[in-house]
C-alpha cells in the first residue's frame, strides 16, 4: 500500500521536542508576566491597558501553537495518481491567464505561460486555458495563433521525451551538455519553430478573452470572446 500511496508522512521529532520545550518556557514567562500585572494593577495607572494588550498577544500566541506541536513533512507521489483513479475520471480544469498591455507585458511571455500550461501531463480533453486580455490587443491574438501552430510540435515533443521544464523560453535558454536530457533539442524541430514566432505590432483597446483548448491530436483551438458585449 505504501508503494501506491499518494504521499508520505514523517514526523519531525527533533523539531517537535524543541518546539514543545520552547512553548513550555514561553508559557511560564507569560504566567510570570500576568503575575507581575496582578501585583502592580492598582499601583500603576496604565497597568490595566498593558494587561489588556499582553492578554491579547498571549491569546494570539496560544492559538498559533497548534501548528508547532507536531510538525510533519510530506512527500507527494503524483505518478501514483492513476493507481487510485482512472484518467477519464480526472476533473476538468480551467486555467485563467491575465494580461493587459502587450508593451508592458510582452506577448511572448504570455505565450510561454500558455504553452507551459498546455504541456501539463494531464488529459487534453480535460484542460482549458483562458487568456484574458483587458487591452483587447490583436498582438496577443496573433501571438496565440502562432503559439497554437507551435504547440503542434511542442506538446508531443514534451510528452515523447518527458520534458519537465515545459516553458519553451526557459527550456531553449538552457546550456545543454552532451550528458543532459535536453541534448536532443538541438536536433529536434521545436527549436526552429519557436524561433520563428514573430509577433506583429497592432492593438486595439477592447477587452477580449481567448480560449486555448487542446485535443488528443495536440491541435489547439483558439476562440475569442468579447468581455464587454
Amino acid at each position: 500500500m505504501a508503494e501506491s500511496s499518494l504521499h508520505s508522512l514523517n514526523t519531525m521529532h527533533g523539531r517537535k521536542l524543541f518546539n514543545r520545550v520552547f512553548a513550555a518556557i514561553y508559557a511560564l514567562a507569560i504566567i510570570a508576566l500576568f503575575y507581575h500585572h496582578a501585583l502592580t494593577l492598582t499601583a500603576v495607572p496604565l497597568s490595566i491597558f498593558m494587561l489588556i494588550s499582553d492578554f491579547i498577544l498571549a491569546i494570539m500566541w496560544f492559538t498559533s501553537q497548534s501548528f508547532f506541536m507536531n510538525p510533519v513533512t510530506r512527500q507527494q507521489f503524483p505518478e501514483n495518481l492513476e493507481k487510485w483513479i482512472d484518467k477519464s475520471d480526472f476533473p476538468a480544469i480551467d486555467i485563467f491567464i491575465c494580461t493587459a498591455d502587450p508593451f508592458k507585458e510582452p506577448p511572448l511571455t504570455t505565450v510561454n505561460t500558455a504553452l507551459s500550461v498546455l504541456a501539463y501531463d494531464y488529459p487534453a480533453e480535460k484542460l482549458s486555458i483562458y487568456v484574458s486580455d483587458d487591452g483587447g490587443s490583436k498582438l496577443i491574438l496573433f501571438a496565440l495563433m502562432e503559439a497554437a501552430n507551435f504547440a503542434k510540435n511542442w506538446l508531443p515533443y514534451c510528452r515523447e521525451y518527458k520534458i519537465e521544464q515545459r516553458c519553451p523560453e526557459d527550456y531553449f535558454r538552457r546550456n545543454h551538455t552532451p550528458t543532459s536530457q535536453f541534448q536532443i533539442i538541438e536536433l529536434h524541430p521545436p527549436r526552429a519553430h519557436y524561433e520563428s514566432l514573430v509577433i506583429g505590432s497592432s492593438h486595439e483597446n477592447q477587452g477580449l478573452t481567448f480560449q486555448l483548448t487542446p485535443n488528443a491530436n495536440d491541435a489547439i483551438r483558439v476562440g475569442t470572446y468579447n468581455l464587454w458585449a
